[in-house]
């Protein structure tokens, strides 16, 4: 199979390819527009490999999109601006790449004929839970923050084009992803590499706010079974099975690295912090047979010993933020 991956250089887009190519006789294609927390290090052991190919190029860009699109199978689409605190800063380039960019792959393989079409979403366009419950498949979409409006928009595009043209598109939510290769902005890479570079673990308001936390092997097994199983027109929550209050996983984090309480501090909380997330992983495990394998402690242990042994891979990541910031990221802030 022809594969075109968008967003390919990124955290689960990466995981994604590395997985496909090591799995299957595929041929992927990585659509990327190298944006901040696009790295081409996360694939350099496909360089020479001819099964692979990079193409520098803008999802939003109707010439660049077709010039991919060429040929391609199937479209698994990661490509998004993904930071819900950069939209609360900043919600136009949400709009940009996650709303009008995803319509310009959706037309695009519906034109080229695509066989099969993944979009990858977020369990954030459901919105926010009290103490029970869990999100299914059939959840109105409330999103709450900028980031978690645009995917949603661009969930809706996705289940439009199947209702009226038949492009053989499914959805796919997953939950709160953590391992190697996540950018040093988010929750947990933040946190351990602070506390490599002997600062504190930042969290916000008391840390009560819950989110159910998935390793990314697990998530790219999810898709890849969505892409080749999967039924066109329908939605697959990809849950973890894994709540832990966001106080918990800071605890975690600075146990294993063999420091005490006094390393976490805690900050001003976020404008429209959704308290809770959990997804109901029935469907997925009924038409599929999929669950999620890896526990989250062996899971956060390999996370944690990940960024440990692979500093020269962070380092220049983190000192590009915070000269780029502008502001907006600093030591304090976190997403989770």
């Amino acid at each position: 199979m022809k594969l075109l991956v968008t967003g390919g250089c990124g955290f689960i887009g990466s995981n994604f390819i590395r997985r496909r190519l090591a799995g299957t006789d595929d041929t992927v294609l990585n659509l990327d527009a190298l944006t901040y927390a696009g790295n081409p290090a996360n694939l350099r052991e496909f360089d020479a490999d001819s099964r692979y190919r990079f193409l520098h190029g803008r999802i939003e860009d109707p010439a660049a999109v077709k010039d991919a699109m060429s040929g391609a199978d199937a479209v698994v689409h990661f490509a998004a601006e993904s930071h819900v605190d950069r939209s609360i800063a900043d919600a136009a380039p949400f709009i940009t790449t996650n709303v009008l960019g995803t319509q310009v792959m959706l037309e695009a393989a519906r034109r080229a004929g695509v066989k099969r079409f993944v979009h990858v979403s977020t369990d954030e366009v459901y919105g926010a839970l009290g103490k029970e419950g869990k999100f299914t498949e059939t959840t109105p979409l409330r999103p709450r923050s900028p980031y978690a409006a645009s995917k949603a928009a661009g969930d809706m595009l996705a289940q439009a084009y199947w209702e009226t043209h038949r492009l053989p598109v499914m959805v796919v939510r997953p939950s709160n992803n953590y391992g190697p290769y996540q950018f040093p902005e988010k929750f947990i890479p933040v946190m351990v590499t602070n506390l490599i570079e002997g600062r504190k673990v930042p969290v916000y308001g008391k840390g009560e706010n819950v989110r159910d936390w998935l390793h990314v092997e697990d998530c790219c097994r999810a898709i890849a079974l969505v892409l080749d199983r999967g039924r066109p027109g329908e939605a697959y929550n990809i849950g973890g099975e894994s709540e832990r209050h966001n106080i918990e996983v800071a605890r975690l984090v600075v146990k294993q690295m063999a420091l005490g309480e006094n390393a976490i501090e805690y900050v001003t909380d976020r404008p429209g912090h959704d308290f809770r997330y959990a997804l109901d992983n029935a469907k997925i495990e009924r038409d599929l047979g999929w669950h999620p394998e890896i526990r989250f402690d062996a899971g956060l242990s390999q996370t944690v010993d990940w960024y440990r042994e692979h500093a020269t891979w962070w380092q220049p990541l983190k000192e590009r933020l915070t000269r780029e910031s502008k502001g907006f990221w600093t030591d304090s802030k976190v997403v989770s």
